[in-house]
C-alpha cells in the first residue's frame, strides 16, 4: 500500500483546517498538491474518507475511524522527532570505538573520566585491535588509525601527530653498552613488529638515507609487547611518543641516537561512516578527543 507521511498529513490538515485551501496554507503547499495528496490516500485505501461539497468537507465514518490513527502515527513521529532533537542536545546511547592496544591504553583510556562526566549518557564500548578493521563488519562507531589512510570510503578527522624515538632501558644499556652510531646497532638485540613491515623501518640517518631497515631478533604484533619488552631490558625498540611519554619522564626507557634521529611524525586520525548527519554522540567524541590530543 506505501501511505506516505505526506498523504497522513494533508488528510488530517483537511480535516482540522476545514478545507483544502486552509490545509494547503498549513502544510506551505499548494492546493492542487494537496488535493492530489488526498486523492492519492483514498485511492491507496479503496475507501472515500472525506465528502467534500463546495461549501463543506465532512468526515465518512471510515474516515472518523483513520483520523484517530493517522493522528496516533504523526504524534509518535513527532515524539520521535523530539526524543532525537534532545539527544543532540545531551547526547547519548552505545559509542563502539576501536585503537590499536597501545594507544588505547595511553592516550584514550586517561580521558574516559573526563569524557563520561562531561557525557554521562553516553555507554563507551572500548575495542583493541593491533590491525585495521572493516567498521560496519566489526559495528564501531569510531576507530584510531596510526598512520597513512588507504580506505577512501572513510571519513577522517586528524587527531595529533606521534613522534617516533629509538629506545632502550637503563639496565639493557649497562649490560650491552649504548650504541654510538646506527651501525652499532647491528650488534644488538632489536626489537621489531610482525607487521605491517613499515614499522621495522626506524628514522635513523645514515650513509643507507633517512631509514633504516632492521632485522629484528624479536617480534611482536602489538607495540604494548614491545614496550613491555624494552622496560625489562630485552633490546632497543622504536616506539611513539604516545605510549612511551611517561617511560622516558621517569628515565625506566631513554633515547638512544638522538642526533641520527630523523623527526619523524606518525599523523593519528580517527576514522568513521558517515552517509547523513554525523550522530550527536560520535561527534562529541571526535571534537573531545581532537581538543585533548591535539
Amino acid at each position: 500500500m506505501k501511505t506516505t507521511l505526506e498523504e497522513l498529513q494533508a488528510f488530517v490538515a483537511v480535516v482540522e483546517s476545514g478545507s483544502l485551501t486552509a490545509a494547503a496554507e498549513r502544510l506551505g503547499q499548494t492546493v492542487s498538491g494537496t488535493s492530489r495528496a488526498l486523492a492519492r490516500l483514498e485511492k491507496k485505501l479503496d475507501t472515500t474518507l472525506l465528502r467534500r461539497t463546495t461549501r463543506r468537507t465532512e468526515l465518512t465514518e471510515e474516515g472518523q475511524g483513520f483520523l484517530q490513527r493517522t493522528r496516533a502515527i504523526l504524534a509518535s513521529i513527532e515524539e520521535a522527532e523530539e526524543h532525537l532533537a534532545a539527544r543532540r542536545q545531551q547526547p547519548a546511547g552505545r559509542l563502539r570505538v576501536n585503537a590499536a592496544t597501545p594507544f588505547m591504553l595511553h592516550a584514550v583510556v586517561p580521558l574516559v573520566p573526563a569524557f563520561r562526566r562531561a557525557y554521562p549518557q553516553i555507554t563507551l564500548e572500548l575495542d583493541t585491535d593491533e590491525l585495521n578493521i572493516d567498521l560496519l563488519a566489526r559495528r564501531t562507531d569510531v576507530a584510531i588509525r596510526i598512520g597513512p589512510l588507504r580506505d577512501s570510503t572513510l571519513h577522517a578527522r586528524p587527531l595529533c601527530t606521534g613522534r617516533v624515538r629509538v629506545l632502550a632501558s637503563p639496565a639493557y644499556l649497562e649490560a650491552r653498552g649504548k650504541p654510538r652510531s646506527v651501525q652499532d646497532l647491528e650488534r644488538h638485540t632489536l626489537l621489531g613488529f610482525t607487521q605491517p613491515e613499515s614499522l621495522n623501518r626506524w628514522p635513523l640517518r645514515g650513509a643507507h638515507g633517512d631509514e633504516w631497515p632492521v632485522a629484528p631478533a624479536l617480534t611482536a604484533s602489538s607495540g604494548e609487547t614491545l614496550r613491555q619488552l624494552a622496560l625489562q631490558g630485552a633490546g632497543v625498540v622504536c616506539l611513539s611518543d604516545f605510549m612511551t611519554a611517561a617511560d622516558r619522564a621517569r628515565g625506566d626507557l631513554v633515547q638512544v641516537l638522538a642526533r641520527e634521529t630523523v623527526d619523524v611524525r606518525q599523523s593519528i586520525s580517527a576514522v568513521y561512516y558517515r552517509n547523513t548527519q554525523l550522530a550527536a554522540r560520535i561527534a562529541c567524541f571526535l571534537d573531545f578527543l581532537q581538543e585533548r590530543l591535539g
